[in-house]
């Protein structure tokens, strides 16, 4: 099969390689996947630099979410042949291939509302927004919530969480093509980090209150400007540093404006609590049917053009998700 591999950690365009490799083979309680769709996350860029929390051994192949088709079934290994499910493959063998393996435990079966894109592009990115508005934030209806990064893959899934829980949504966006997304998903307000005074705009919109929750996958400068328009009792959910600066909280200021600051690791619920990630999607594939969320897919691209739509992703170049097919013939 043809996958991509990294030789060495560095820039995603320089070090990922597209080679034919042997067919994966599933082990006991594993499943061998036929690729539909491979979604582009963030830390697939961090894998590449070293610099995600995991390091799998190199060379190793990225791509951490797939919609597949499951194709056999290893011992012990509970799962319908034919099926189209949502997996982790398990690195290093990751999902910017032809066939990956995942453990048959953690496959949840692809909502039949979205397509294979679509569908590639819910899971991750979806459940941490939900586990950060509902779980973490306790987001209630009437509430102002404030989204950083907006128009990308991560922000447009937590406007369209919050837009679906009633809250009304602010969303931080850079540049005027990604406002016009923010708009089309719905924000309430868009504001353009480089042209608009933060700060001001949201104490303007929320009558000097500030907004009740922050949705933070930036980091850095976005998050030192949401503590100076956080509300009272606000809080500020810690999902991610693609700005690439982790800020250091001032935990006096947190107490004088009586905020909290809190961080979440998605991940950890496979673990912790894999219980509430089954509720979770359960409740995502609902939302989905009823069409009040919709993965925002902003490019499909081919599995030769996987490098190319990792590094945009990395440099921030990129609206909604991108997304490998790796049965395309050509990106559309």
């Amino acid at each position: 099969m043809k996958a991509w591999r990294v030789h060495a950690n560095g820039e995603p365009r320089a070090v990922m390689r597209l080679e034919d490799v042997a067919d994966p083979q599933p082990g006991p309680g594993q499943v061998l996947l036929r690729v539909r769709a491979a979604n582009v996350n963030f830390p697939d860029a961090l894998l590449c630099r070293g610099q995600y929390q995991v390091r799998p051994p190199l060379p190793f192949t990225p791509g951490v979410e797939i919609c597949g088709e499951v194709l056999a079934a290893g011992d012990g290994a509970r799962a319908q042949v034919g099926a189209r499910v949502l997996a982790q493959p398990a690195l290093p063998g990751g999902g910017f291939a032809e066939l990956a393996v995942a453990d048959a435990a953690t496959l949840r079966p692809a909502p039949d509302a979205l397509d294979d894109a679509g569908a590639a592009a819910l899971h991750i990115g979806y459940q941490t927004g939900w586990f950060g508005l509902h779980r973490r934030a306790r987001l209630q209806a009437g509430e102002t919530l404030l989204v950083h990064a907006a128009a990308g893959g991560v922000g447009s899934a937590a406007v369209q969480l919050g837009r679906a829980a009633g809250a009304r949504v602010i969303g931080v966006v850079g540049g005027p093509e990604k406002a016009r997304t923010a708009r089309a998903l719905g924000c309430d307000l868009v504001l353009d980090r480089h042209a608009d005074d933060l700060v001001a705009a949201v104490k303007e919109a929320t009558d000097g209150r500030g907004a009740d929750v922050v949705y933070d996958p930036v980091g850095g400068d976005a998050y030192a400007k949401s503590t100076k328009c956080i509300a009272f009792e606000g809080r500020i959910v810690v999902v991610g540093f693609a700005g690439g600066t982790i800020p250091t909280p001032a935990l006096n200021h947190a107490l004088v404006k009586n905020y909290a600051v809190l961080g979440l690791h998605w991940g950890l619920y496979n673990t912790k609590d894999p219980a509430a990630v089954d509720a979770c999607h359960e409740e995502l594939t609902k939302l989905a049917a009823r069409g009040a969320i919709e993965p925002l897919i902003g490019g499909r691209v081919p599995l030769s053009g996987a490098a190319d739509a990792v590094q945009r992703v990395a440099d921030g170049d990129s609206v909604g998700r991108l997304v490998v097919l790796p049965g395309a013939e050509e990106a559309r």
